[in-house]
């Protein structure tokens, strides 16, 4: 009698813990930040991971890069206009494999190499949840740490010169900035466009710009731009300020002035007779599915100068608030499948 009285409490602290155990979430590393503020406000933890909604696919992130905007969104001063909220994972451009998948997602199975630009960010982790509009089939010439290194670079380019600029063959676009994440691309994209490209950076990037494909590099700390650049058909400006404000001359009546960082100034397009626009970049999967044909026939590629683990994020991200970067650095989350 004693020894099945001991039998049945140990059955049942089995079942407990097992219960127990049944009830945790499954758990994954991750970038999070708790509040606001500058890249010392990031941890390194362990987080549940995410569960999928109907409408999601659940993607085991293999790598996810760095983006001049993250200090923006990591400061909370445009929380709202963002739409983030606390705890933060940044992580805007990912690239890894589906691992699970809504009862409502039809585009997506598991298995799926995408890469894409998750809305709300998420990427600095082992796992993020995303919805079909936010991913794409990776490209196949591309790893997986090259394929983190397109999404919103390649998009907020993509949607400035061929949605908004509506750039056409034989027209001339200055691009400044022309080293960088966007630039970068947006150098690329309005060559195979078939576009006259004249492109800004600093003398130690002179040499990127011509790999890229600029019909005219311009170093900007010895030539000013409007010396070159006259009668463009449109421009696209990552900096703002001064640089935005002598834009503005160089431009052809009924071209076009994009900024990523302000709103042109009204007063200036009336009295050139041209337009302006500011550019916010948004996830599209049937961009991204243009942009990966475009690499996969050999007229973009990223430009990736670091690759670092995800443990080093924090330094990955100081080093993006200077501002001073040629190309991505890409943090690597996990090894690359095996094909």
């Amino acid at each position: 009698m004693f020894h099945r009285v001991l039998t049945i409490v140990g059955l049942t602290i089995l079942a407990v813990l097992y219960s127990a155990r049944a009830d945790e979430k499954p758990m994954m590393k991750a970038v999070v930040a708790h509040e606001y503020g500058a890249p010392e406000v990031l941890k390194f933890e362990e987080v549940p991971r995410p569960e999928p909604n109907e409408d999601e696919a659940l993607v085991r992130v293999i790598a996810s890069s760095v983006n001049p905007a993250d200090p923006f969104t990591l400061s909370g001063k445009y929380a709202r206009e963002f739409g983030t909220h606390l705890p933060l994972i940044p992580g805007y451009d990912i690239a890894g494999v589906v691992e699970k998948t809504g009862a409502n997602v039809t585009k997506l199975k598991v298995g799926d190499a995408v890469y894409g630009y998750p809305t709300f960010g998420g990427g600095w982790a082992d796992y993020v949840t995303v919805k079909e509009s936010e991913v794409a089939a990776k490209p196949k010439s591309l790893n997986f740490v090259k394929s983190a290194a397109v999404p919103m670079g390649a998009l907020t380019a993509w949607q400035a010169l061929i949605d908004v600029a509506k750039l056409q063959p034989g027209q001339t676009v200055l691009i400044h900035g022309g080293s960088g994440g966007v630039g970068s691309f947006a150098i690329q994209i309005a060559k195979a466009r078939g576009a006259r490209v004249i492109a800004t950076a600093s003398a130690a990037n002179q040499d990127l710009l011509k790999q890229l494909g600029a019909d005219v590099a311009v170093d900007y700390t010895k030539t000013k731009f409007e010396d070159v650049a006259k009668d463009v058909d449109a421009v696209l400006d990552p900096v703002g300020k001064e640089t935005l404000a002598r834009s503005y001359g160089v431009v052809k009546k009924g071209g076009i002035v994009m900024s990523l960082v302000a709103r042109p100034d009204p007063v200036e397009l009336k009295k050139r007779e041209i337009h302006g626009a500011g550019i916010s970049v948004h996830p599209d999967a049937e961009d991204l599915a243009e942009i990966a044909q475009l690499i996969d026939a050999g007229k973009i590629k990223p430009t990736v100068t670091q690759v670092l683990p995800l443990s080093e994020a924090i330094a990955a991200q100081q080093q993006a608030a200077t501002h001073h970067t040629r190309g991505k650095v890409v943090l690597r989350i996990a090894d690359e499948p095996k094909s």
